[in-house]
């Protein structure tokens, strides 16, 4: 805060974000303020708050008028005291007996600094003495944008954001106000009949600026005839252009996730300021080297990363506003995959829609999109357009990369089916176009497919690359236990016999559902059963198959035309059981991680990650890049989790199978890192969901209160699976460092083998074939597989448009078929 001093010379260069107290000669020719009759102790204390939180808001008052403040107080003079600081008073506050409110101008300079709060003192004269929250607002103050999508803001907890939104596209949003009624000031007023608040005032414009301040102690205590409000013609000191030198750890000019904050921990710019390329759901900004940032004026801290694998510094950072300045961030990385052959990429992020705002069905730039993908530190994103911004965002669809992008940092603009289309049947991402208009549909979102599989396939024909993203299947153990109840209940006792749960896939065992011992299964004892076995990794409960995502995953991976399944955004549970049970029963399906930026996870892009090896390049390929998704050359991860190696039996995920004459052993080896230093939160695995273990690595929506906390050390359990069974486990420090491990794993029939640290990391499989038999390792996986589509036909089928219906139903039988008859394989290899 800027400090009132005489000469303005120094009132500019010691400010923090505004004008501040000036001295009583500067103080132009003003109303009168009354001189209250009110008790010298009470008042002086009063006082006493308002020098220390001025202090503590660096604003201090100058010396002399301290020294004058403290001895008034100790002689509790409440005539001098008011004499002192009715000067620096910008608005009176009048409260009568009937707590009506009305306000007049104070003497005090109105004076801000562009871009910081300043520091104004309030007279309130309290007739009524009531002792409620007094509340300051502006028709000037309020967001500059509109349109975020309010359940997105709820999914980040953030609806406040949403608060009195710009619907009308107003252009004089230059305010921002508040009462600091923080320690050591107080919430409520005292019921003295005269006290001093503080108020706090933000503009991010600069010049002459008119802004009507109004106040009030609740609903109708505002006087009539607009006499609770006074306009003010502010003068608006320009913010400080601070020019950032960013280097990378190897010296080289790079971007960066920037948060500037003062003392109280607020951030500037202002969130409820900002447009692109700021985006005002996020406390960070992105620049790149020898970009400016406006700040205000005096001391703020700076926290500077580049993603997950860089550390997080901050710095004090002192802001001159009297000189030109340049601000070095120097980056620091724990790890760098590339040392290991990996290029990071988040494969589903957004430009529009959601929590982007303004236009949300327009949105924002590729330049915008693409400092936050360098920003993050990621090799690779894909920025996909889907429905509501279809008609505007397809203008930055390329067959190749998009001209924003640099060697080893790529934009790539292609499409989610989603909000049009065969959205209900699941969402899907389609990656490496070459032409994004489906054959009838003119390059609109008009006349798509109503299911997948069929856009799918038009991708894969293109050399696409296909998948689904947010992909958690959730179980609903009460509706699951009512819903088997009704199918299998044959002579409608309302419970299910040994014979008649066996036309169904059981959660358990029957006899360990069975707690009566009485040969029925009740819903309370299935719902109990569905509720255990929804924590559990892998599963056999049933999802519900009436929401988004992956729903026709198991289709269109027996009709050939799926590479991916997507992790690392939603649930991880469910994500990895639906890809288990695909794996165990022998279709190759990989994974690959995602954000959904900003629909899933607003924080930052790259949230989800996946790491494809591409071995020493110093050029991206992204044509190579998304072929290694298609392979499964990769793992997924948090980014602050790494397999940088993982072999069996000398062969790495994506390239050869290790092939056995009969059961015997392979060699696991891996190399793995952890990050010193982990966000506390439910994504990262640090922090128990109020929902229990079935919600861990969820990034979707807040699980418990947002926090900025980090965890540093401790140990991570590194699993080996074989068919969705761990078979082996080490501990390994969360140190930073990398650490080898080696394992050895028995092999009786033909399975899959992975690496995973649960939530935050998972390996694509090498495929371990015995006596050249194909992958079957699971009988009820594929019964699993079988009763999802079953359910989702039942639940979904009249979706499908009627022209449609027939094709579908077709794949869908088969896909059935293909599934029981992989059941029946899978008892014949046990």
């Amino acid at each position: 805060m800027m400090k009132r001093l005489f000469s303005a010379a120094l009132l500019t260069l010691l400010s923090l974000s505004g004008a501040g107290f000036l001295g009583a000669s500067l103080a132009a020719a003003a109303e009168s303020v009354e001189v209250v009759d009110v008790e010298g102790q009470p008042l002086g204390a009063n006082a006493r708050r308002l020098v220390a939180a001025l202090e503590y808001l660096g604003a201090p008052l100058p010396e002399d008028l301290v020294e004058k403040l403290t001895a008034a107080s100790a002689d509790r003079d409440a005539k001098r005291i008011q004499e002192l600081l009715d000067p620096e008073v910008l608005c009176v506050v009048s409260l009568n007996p009937e707590v009506r409110t009305k306000v007049a101008r104070g003497p005090a300079q109105a004076v801000l600094q562009q871009g910081g709060f300043t520091p104004f003192l309030i007279k309130v004269i309290n007739q009524s003495t009531v002792t409620r929250q007094l509340q300051i607002s502006s028709p000037q103050a309020g967001a500059v944008y509109s349109g975020a999508a309010l359940n997105s803001l709820k999914r980040q907890a953030q609806t406040e954001l949403n608060r009195n939104e710009n619907k009308k596209s107003a252009s004089d949003r230059f305010l921002e106000v508040e009462l600091f009624q923080a320690s050591p000031m107080t919430v409520r007023l005292s019921g003295l009949e005269c006290e001093y608040v503080l108020a706090l005032i933000y503009c991010h414009e600069a010049g002459k600026r008119e802004a009507t301040l109004a106040f009030d102690v609740g609903a109708g205590t505002q006087d009539i005839g607009f006499r609770g409000e006074v306009p003010i013609l502010f003068t608006v000191n320009k913010a400080v252009p601070v020019k950032l030198s960013i280097r990378d750890f190897d010296g080289t000019p790079t971007a960066a996730r920037l948060v500037f904050r003062d003392q109280q921990k607020r951030v500037y710019p202002l969130q409820a300021k900002r447009l692109a390329p700021d985006f005002f759901f996020q406390p960070q900004i992105y620049r790149q080297d020898g970009e400016t940032v406006l700040l205000p004026a005096g001391e703020l801290e700076m926290e500077f990363s580049r993603g997950p694998e860089y550390q997080r510094l901050t710095e004090k950072v002192m802001v001159s506003a009297s000189e030109p300045q340049t601000v070095d961030v120097k980056l620091q990385r724990w790890l760098n995959a590339r040392d290991f052959g990996f290029y990071s990429g988040d494969h589903h992020i957004h430009a529009a829609g959601c929590a982007h705002y303004d236009n949300p069905t327009k949105g924002v730039t590729p330049l915008d999109m693409f400092k936050q993908v360098k920003g993050e530190g990621l090799n690779v994103g894909c920025v996909l357009t889907w429905g509501p911004c279809f008609d505007v965002q397809r203008q930055f669809f390329s067959s190749t990369a998009d001209r924003v992008s640099e060697p080893l940092t790529i934009l790539k603009y292609d499409l989610e089916i989603s909000g049009f289309g065969s959205a209900a049947l699941g969402h899907v991402c389609l990656l490496n176009l070459q032409n994004q208009t489906y054959p009838g549909t003119l390059g609109t979102t008009k006349g798509w497919p109503s299911w997948t599989v069929p856009v799918l396939k038009w991708c894969k024909e293109q050399g696409g690359v296909t998948g689904y993203p947010h992909s958690a299947l959730r179980v609903n153990p009460p509706q699951a236990a009512v819903r088997m109840i009704k199918d299998l209940d044959q002579d409608q006792s309302e419970s299910l016999s040994s014979q008649e749960a066996s036309q169904g896939l059981l959660p358990k065992p029957f006899a360990s559902i069975d707690e009566d011992g009485n040969g029925q299964l009740t819903t309370q004892e299935l719902t109990q059963a569905l509720e255990q076995a929804a924590d559990e990794l892998p599963n056999l409960a049933v999802p519900e198959m009436n929401g988004g995502g992956a729903m026709e995953i198991c289709v269109s991976t027996a009709e050939g035309v799926c590479d991916f399944i997507s992790a690392m955004d939603t649930e991880r549970i469910p994500e990895w059981n639906t890809w288990y049970h695909i794996l165990n029963c022998g279709y190759p399906l990989k994974v690959s991680g995602e954000t959904d930026f900003p629909c899933m996870s607003s924080r930052r892009v790259g949230q989800g990650r996946v790491y494809v090896q591409l071995g020493d390049v110093d050029e991206l390929d992204f044509q190579e890049w998304c072929r290694g998704i298609q392979h499964g050359r990769s793992y997924v991860s948090d980014g602050y989790a790494h397999a940088l190696e993982f072999n069996v039996s000398g062969r790495s995920p994506g390239f050869e199978e290790v092939h056995l004459k009969e059961a015997g052993q392979v060699e696991v080896t891996a190399k793995v890192a952890f990050a010193a230093e982990t966000p506390r939160a439910v994504a990262y695995g640090l922090l128990d969901p109020p929902e229990g273990k079935r919600a861990v690595g969820d990034t979707r929506i807040l699980h418990a209160p947002r926090n900025s906390d980090y965890v540093t050390g401790g140990e991570r359990l590194v699993e080996i699976v074989q068919n969705g069974t761990v078979v082996a486990q080490k501990a390994v420090p969360a140190d930073g460092k990398v650490h080898e491990l080696s394992f050895t794993i028995p092999v009786k029939q033909s399975s899959w083998i992975a690496l995973r640290q649960f939530p935050q990391l998972h390996t694509n499989p090498v495929n371990v074939i015995v006596d050249q038999r194909p992958i079957r390792a699971s009988r009820e996986s594929a019964l699993w597989c079988a009763e999802t589509i079953k359910l989702l036909w039942k639940n979904r089928h009249q979706i499908i448009a009627e022209r449609e219906r027939p094709a579908a139903e077709q794949a869908y039988q088969r896909a059935i078929q293909s599934y029981l008859q992989r059941a029946q394989e899978a008892t014949q290899f046990d």
